[in-house]
């Protein structure tokens, strides 16, 4: 497209001068250069394609791809969405969209509910887990290999809008229909919380919306009532979100007044933002855990966090998405998220990695020069520029700037699980297709059997014949077996699979109740959190960072 634009723009040499318009004079002397600003030639171009161009043109679609043409020579975080793709964005982000309230998997091309929203429009007309949706509104939905994308266009819609549902439900011959009125469904961002041990609370958030706050402060409460005196607060894979997400949630966790992050820009002159006098506050011992897709929001609690000396950071260094985009919305739905300013921590450190603009490919692959020069192996890897060293506001540690987050203790990749046929199992979705079956199958005698999630947390144990079905499942789908391989992934096969179940039956809290334990960020956390003296350490001295 760039080409065929820049063709175009010198075909106007020799059209005539009447198909474009008129030029001004910089003054009344004919001699001077004529002033031409850039926005003139932009239209100017649009017009000539406009008019001239061999075929029709399809002139939303031109406009489009000049937007992001534009974009891309500014940085990579710059973007423009059509309205379709700004609301995938905006949805998860705002708390709620409006839909029939199930949570869905496609089983064999089937939509099958996993559960219903407690007290949402499915569970009101009486909609069950393990139900197969075959229709909506009279149009097949299942067994026709219809997008997931697809399917939930058909089953979300307005608040207030109707849409008759055709179900099939196990152990009743003929199809059931459900005329189901659209309304809010709730989104979460906080994913799990529960005590890892007696003393020791355990929060998941896995992105930072509208409600991640609120859900944070009513998490602490209630784990507070459980005995919490220490937090372990989960951001790993967390890519960010909202900036007033970020503030509110470190108001919870910081001194009133501390800084938490300040932007400064171009025409965005410098902003600080600091602590509030949060209704909810948590004053105990504190540990962040990070990883290498920790981005945006995520650094900003994290830096505020480590450079006020209030917790530990764990992991590794963080993504390095420190710019600020301003979301400005157009009146047919799509969006440009302009990079305005840029984020520093309280100490001073830039979050954002270096990039050169237009070179998005290479910043994309920043992740995997970083694993193959070995930092997700060894923090000794990891180089500092002398020149971006900052020191802690409290304790005076010392930290770098140049791109994320780096934390206090850090902790490697571990690959003790790994094996190429677990990996093929992953790929082929086999683990998940087959757990999805195994509950479909057996729901009822499970519920039966473990009908509390403490129950099934502390009893329910993965079979030799549930491995033996799995294995066989690959190598239906291609996998060969390999029982020297499958001895090495077995633990975490088997957690992964009870996690799922516990998913499936209970809450999304279960799945990381189970398998939390073999992540060493998580190991590592506990650990600290639990040692006062090197908690203490950690924050005197940072000695594990180099």
């Amino acid at each position: 497209m760039k080409s065929r634009i820049l063709s175009l723009i010198l075909c106007l040499a020799v059209l005539p001068a009447a198909a474009v318009p008129a030029i001004q004079s910089a003054g009344k002397n004919d001699n001077a250069r004529p002033q031409y600003l850039p926005i003139q030639k932009l239209m100017n171009t649009f017009q000539v394609i406009s008019g001239y161009y061999v075929d029709t043109v399809n002139e939303p679609h031109v406009v489009d791809e000049a937007i992001k043409a534009m974009l891309h020579t500014l940085d990579p975080h710059s973007t423009y969405s059509d309205p379709e793709a700004t609301r995938a964005l905006t949805e998860p982000l705002q708390g709620n969209f409006s839909g029939i309230g199930i949570q869905f998997n496609m089983l064999d091309d089937t939509v099958k509910v996993i559960q219903t929203v407690v007290g949402g429009p499915s569970e009101k007309v009486g909609i069950l887990a393990g139900d197969r949706i075959m229709t909506a509104n009279d149009t097949l939905i299942s067994g026709v290999k219809m997008p997931q994308a697809d399917v939930m266009k058909r089953l979300r819609g307005p608040k207030g809008s109707v849409v008759k549902i055709g179900a099939r439900r196990r152990g009743v011959p003929e199809m059931i229909y459900f005329t189901i009125e659209r309304d809010d469904i709730p989104t979460y961002s906080v994913n799990a919380a529960y005590m890892a041990d007696d003393n020791t609370g355990y929060i998941k958030a896995t992105l930072f919306g509208e409600t991640t706050a609120r859900e944070l402060a009513e998490a602490i409460v209630k784990l507070q009532g459980q005995g919490m005196t220490d937090l372990v607060l989960d951001l790993e894979d967390n890519g960010g979100g909202y900036l007033q997400a970020a503030i509110d949630m470190a108001s919870m966790l910081l001194d009133d007044d501390a800084l938490i992050v300040y932007t400064d820009g171009r025409m965005a002159p410098a902003t600080y933002y600091n602590a509030s006098k949060a209704p909810v506050k948590f004053n105990g011992r504190l540990v962040v855990t990070v990883n290498q897709y920790s981005a945006s929001a995520s650094e900003i609690l994290s830096g505020a966090v480590q450079d006020n000396d209030r917790g530990v950071i764990v992991g590794r260094r963080t993504f390095g998405k420190g710019l600020v985009q301003r979301p400005i919305p157009f009146p047919d739905g799509s969006m440009i998220r302009l990079t305005t300013a840029r984020y520093y921590t309280p100490s001073g450190r830039l979050i954002q990695k270096p990039y050169k603009p237009g070179e998005d490919e290479d910043y994309e692959l920043d992740i995997v020069h970083r694993y193959e020069a070995g930092e997700f192996a060894s923090a000794d890897s990891v180089h500092f520029d002398e020149s971006l060293l900052k020191r802690t506001l409290r304790n005076g540690r010392k930290v770098y700037g140049g791109g994320g987050i780096m934390p206090d203790a850090f902790v490697p990749v571990d690959t003790s699980y790994y094996s190429t046929y677990y990996r093929d199992l992953v790929a082929k979705a086999v683990i998940n297709r087959y757990t999805l079956a195994y509950v479909d199958e057996h729901r009822s005698r499970l519920r039966s059997e473990w009908p509390t999630a403490d129950a099934f947390v502390g009893g329910f144990k993965v079979s030799q014949a549930m491995i033996d079905s799995i294995a066989a499942l690959g190598e239906r789908e291609g996998v060969k077996p390999d029982s020297a391989q499958l001895a090495i992934s077995r633990p975490a096969i088997e957690l992964i699979v009870k996690g799922l179940i516990g998913r499936d039956l209970f809450e999304q809290s279960i799945y990381y109740r189970v398998v939390n334990p073999i992540d060493p960020i998580y190991r590592r956390a506990l650990e600290i959190i639990n040692d006062e003296k090197l908690y203490d350490r950690l924050l005197e001295g940072n000695p594990e960072v180099k």
